[in-house]
């Protein structure tokens, strides 16, 4: 080995262990507060002796009452206390930063720096909070770890640090972990081989990613598949077509059926969707993932596969390797405690209340992180480091999403002020104005989601059209109250209750739908829908791979995965 390759590897495994000591500082920390009692204390401040589930059907009990008073307080204040529009720029400049900086020559490397990112998202957060610190002046909701109103009249201070609190310990760490561990404990784990590079073969292997990316993430299994795919198709000419249907298949549309399986999901679960019931979509995904393989299998067949020559189609078949995979011991264990610590360690639910049980105990605050991270330092510690450094494992892609969402969710707590306030009213004024967009319909959710998931990030469009839809529905019920149309009232009621009963939100199941299935599913439309599509289109080129422009693959999604989702929407919403 050369003395170049010596440090790399030196590096490369000095990484691995300095994660490895900071994973045993954070266990240490946790056990120190667990002893002092504060994450049980947090936990019982919010909870109570309430479960999630109670607390959210009782809301809709409520609502008719409450929405009332609310209105009359607000008609008489003569506004509405939330931010006005123009808070929402650096939420809106972020998103922008994040579409076009990795498109602009001149900012192209500039922005592949994380640390330039980081920059950029630091400094649009600081002008959010210091809207609030200075120029807020309503009170505000602090949300963790128990809810509390924070007085208009309170410092500075205590207004950012509201705002701070809400959206970095109330959500994005909960956020960030996740990915962190997926992403670490999928990193060790090895798939190599060459399979003959048949339409079969590679229809089977964009099956098999997207019935994995539910349960270790569309980001761990797109890592997981990629240099497999890109191996087994090495001697083929025309490979562009299956790189761009494993994005829609495994980067994409595969990770509906859990919250662990795509990040919108995962900010519906923060926000009380329960864990199972997002396998109620496996209708339409079923729909989506047979239509859309089944179309690349006819594609490759009959078109792409046929266009290769003899020689190279006699060299795949003489060149093939059977398929081996290392590393399933421990890390699929350990896959298998993250699935499990988010399932069964909300704090906002009793233990074991998935499965019918009423202990009355919730899970102390940030125990599912914390069992999370101890699976990730399980797998450092007894995984190999020699596969983490075959698979070119680095921390970039993670770093990356971290730096990035910190702004995310400091900047976007304006816009989500906004649509909570006056999200019914947007509505009406749609209405009002004549518009053919409708929001109070789940075709409408999804297109107009999906749309802005497919050039934005697709995390926060799903929390902005959640929030959008909690209003919406809130709207109506107002209206329906002030014209005394107890029938109309009644019937937006029982929907409320209805999704209240089966997701754990009030909000109508069809709307909710709609959301999921517009962000996860057409995030796929582009490269900087979410996040897996670029990370599968950079590790393609350095394979050798000239992956189509940014219009390029919006040629393929508009032509293949468009239609399908068309035909979609008509079949199930």
């Amino acid at each position: 080995m050369s003395d170049t390759s010596e440090r790399v590897v030196e590096q490369t495994s000095g990484s691995y262990g300095a994660t490895s000591v900071a994973l045993v500082v954070v266990f240490i920390i946790y056990v120190a507060l667990l002893l002092c009692g504060l994450p049980q204390k947090w936990t019982n401040a919010q909870f109570h002796n309430h479960s999630h589930e109670e607390t959210a059907i009782e809301k809709v009990d409520e609502d008719s009452n409450k929405i009332a008073r609310d209105f009359q307080k607000d008609a008489a204040e003569g506004e509405i206390q939330c931010p006005p529009l123009w808070t929402s720029i650096p939420f809106v400049v972020l998103l922008l930063c994040i579409a076009l900086l990795p498109l602009i020559p001149a900012t192209e490397h500039w922005w592949e720096s994380n640390l330039h990112r980081f920059y950029v998202a630091a400094f649009l957060a600081l002008l959010a909070l210091g809207y609030y610190a200075f120029f807020y002046r309503y009170s505000l909701d602090l949300h963790w770890p128990a809810h509390r109103v924070v007085d208009a009249d309170s410092g500075w201070f205590a207004k950012a640090s509201t705002v701070f609190v809400n959206a970095i310990l109330g959500e994005y760490v909960s956020f960030i972990v996740l990915l962190f561990s997926l992403f670490s404990i999928t990193g060790g784990i090895r798939i190599v081989g060459d399979l003959k590079a048949s339409p079969a073969n590679n229809s089977l292997i964009l099956a098999i990613g997207a019935a994995l990316a539910s349960f270790v993430g569309t980001t761990g299994a797109a890592m997981l598949l990629i240099r497999l795919l890109l191996e087994t198709n090495k001697f083929r000419k025309h490979k562009i077509h299956t790189i761009v249907f494993f994005i829609f298949c495994v980067c994409n549309v595969g990770g509906c059926l859990l919250p662990i399986g795509d990040p919108p999901l995962f900010l519906g679960y923060l926000r009380g969707v329960r864990f199972l019931w997002t396998f109620h979509l496996w209708k339409e995904w079923l729909f989506v993932c047979g239509l859309l393989i089944a179309l690349y299998y006819l594609l490759d067949k009959f078109y792409f596969y046929a266009r290769e020559t003899t020689l190279d189609q006699v060299t795949d078949e003489v060149m093939a390797e059977p398929v081996r995979i290392y590393g399933l011991i421990p890390n699929l264990f350990c896959l298998l405690g993250v699935i499990l610590a988010v399932m069964l360690l909300d704090p906002a639910q009793e233990f074991l209340s998935l499965f019918g049980a009423h202990t009355g105990v919730h899970p102390p605050m940030f125990l599912r992180e914390i069992v999370q991270l101890l699976m990730v330092f399980l797998s450092f510690a007894f995984g190999s480091n020699a596969i983490r450094r075959d698979n070119d494992f680095n921390f970039g892609a993670i770093i990356e999403v971290a730096a990035l969402f910190f702004g995310i969710f400091i900047c976007m707590q304006a816009p989500l002020q906004i649509l909570n306030a006056k999200g019914a009213d947007v509505v009406s004024k749609i209405d009002r104005y004549g518009s053919r967009i409708n929001l109070d319909e789940a075709q409408e959710f999804f297109w107009i989601s999906g749309a802005l998931s497919s050039v934005l990030d697709n995390a926060p469009t799903y929390v902005v059209f959640f929030e959008t839809a909690k209003a919406a529905s809130e709207g109506e019920l107002l209206e329906a109250l002030q014209k005394n149309d107890e029938e109309t009232a009644q019937k937006i009621e029982a929907e409320l209750k209805e999704g209240s009963g089966q997701s754990g939100v009030a909000i109508p199941l069809k709307l909710l739908i709609a959301i999921s299935l517009g962000s996860v599913f057409m995030g796929a439309m582009t490269y900087i829908g979410n996040g897996p599509n670029f990370m599968v289109k950079a590790i393609a080129e350095q394979s050798g791979v000239k992956m189509p422009s940014f219009f390029g693959y919006m040629g393929y999604s508009v032509c293949f995965l468009l239609p399908i989702l068309i035909v979609m929407t008509l079949v199930f919403l």
